[in-house]
């Protein structure tokens, strides 16, 4: 199954929370109150969910704020069983050091989606090196950049005037002037700060 390319409101009134898919724009308070009606005609009527459901939803959840499709997800929470440490956490750390992701985190970008485009294209660097795979996990220490071109250079000024009032997540460090961010240690699920209860996707996938 493609990504997917639809309305993104859609998918945050069936999970009931904002899932950050529209980036840092506030939403209104019409979003806000679409949030408790879920989408589709008869929405309000669904039945109320079984356990399996309700971790199912927590999964799909955290595919969405992420952006990776099921396979991709497997992948990453196959990754996270064999790593050292509880199961959970991997999974919420290893999908934080996704390129893509600190990109958005760095405030080079508005949204992941747009991180993953700047990436894909071919504008982002890790020590230097151009690395146009989204899904490529940093590792403490790393430098990413992007490539000294007048049009990015100017995007990345923008988005860091527009976002001057905010900063990148203590496992990280930004230098506005450089245009460039270091990773200083490997993000934990406070960083992360995700609406997502992961214990429940390890107890689904542990079926």
């Amino acid at each position: 199954m493609g990504r997917y390319r639809g309305p993104v409101i859609r998918l945050h009134r069936r999970e009931g929370v904002n899932l950050g898919l529209k980036g840092r724009r506030t939403t209104d308070e019409k979003h806000d109150k679409r949030l408790g009606k879920p989408p589709g005609q008869h929405g309000l009527a669904r039945t109320k969910l079984s356990d399996y459901g309700v971790q199912l939803r927590e999964k799909q959840k955290m595919k969405r704020i992420y952006g990776v499709s099921e396979r991709q997800f497997r992948v990453f929470f196959q990754r996270a069983v064999k790593a050292k440490g509880v199961t959970g956490e991997m999974l919420i750390q290893l999908l934080e050091r996704r390129l893509d992701n600190v990109v958005y985190r760095l405030l080079f970008t508005a949204s992941r989606r747009e991180a993953r485009q700047m990436v894909g294209h071919g504008h982002v660097t890790v020590d230097g090196k151009k690395v146009d795979i989204a899904s490529y996990i940093v590792k403490v220490g790393q430098k990413i950049s992007v490539k000294q071109k007048e049009a990015t250079i100017k995007r990345l000024q923008a988005s860091f005037e527009k976002w001057k009032d905010l900063s990148a997540p203590e496992w990280l460090k930004l230098d506005r002037e450089k245009l460039n961010g270091e990773v200083l240690r490997n993000p934990t699920k406070a960083d992360a700060g995700l609406p997502v209860e992961e214990s429940l996707i390890v107890e689904l996938y542990s079926k």
